[in-house]
């Protein structure tokens, strides 16, 4: 089980994309993404204007996720986060008991708070994607507009709760067993 982590748009879904492309059908993609709590939990919380903070997720249904994958006794289905609705989907990534990597991407593997410290320690490996902050920002910004959101609430959202994550991210980054340098743009 291999995790890749990042700050927000640093391409830790393309990575594990290109992964796929490369290794073919023996590999799958479980999002940490799809642990997102419901926006109608986040609203009784009083955090859903922080959506993507490290308490903002099942990190116990999360890493009982990872606990039941790496048992192989069975097919795991688990949940997407779909961009579109700013929702998680049940059940929709199926994972094989005979895939030779599952690969788990999200910001917080290497995080030690909330929970998440138990993460890492269900992982076979954890690479860090090292990118610049000027192309982070920027696929951020092209991506919450690519999904109708107004210029104003787009930066705002950016630069007050995806930098203030990208902050936490980062402080993570030493516990990696490998940083990979991303220095392409926004077409990574």
């Amino acid at each position: 089980m291999l995790g890749i982590v990042g700050a927000p748009g640093s391409g830790k879904s393309t990575v594990c994309d290109q992964i796929v492309a490369a290794l073919g059908n023996d590999t799958v993609i479980v999002g940490m993404d799809g642990f997102h709590l419901a926006n109608e939990v986040l609203d009784q919380q009083g955090s859903r204007d922080r959506k993507g903070a490290p308490d903002t997720f099942d990190v116990a249904g999360y890493a009982a996720m990872l606990d039941r994958i790496r048992e192989r006794r069975q097919v795991v289905y688990a949940p997407r986060f779909d961009r579109s609705l700013e929702a998680a989907v049940a059940g929709a990534t199926p994972v094989l008991t005979e895939l030779d990597l599952v690969m788990t991407e999200g910001n917080y593997l290497l995080h030690d708070a909330y929970g998440w410290g138990s993460v890492q320690s269900r992982l076979d490996e954890v690479w860090f994607l090292d990118t610049p902050t000027d192309i982070r920002v920027q696929r951020l910004i092209d991506r919450r507009l690519a999904h109708g959101h107004d210029r104003a609430s787009t930066l705002d959202w950016v630069h007050q709760v995806d930098e203030a994550n990208a902050a936490i991210v980062e402080r993570g980054r030493e516990r990696a067993d490998f940083i990979l340098t991303v220095e392409q743009g926004p077409s990574l």
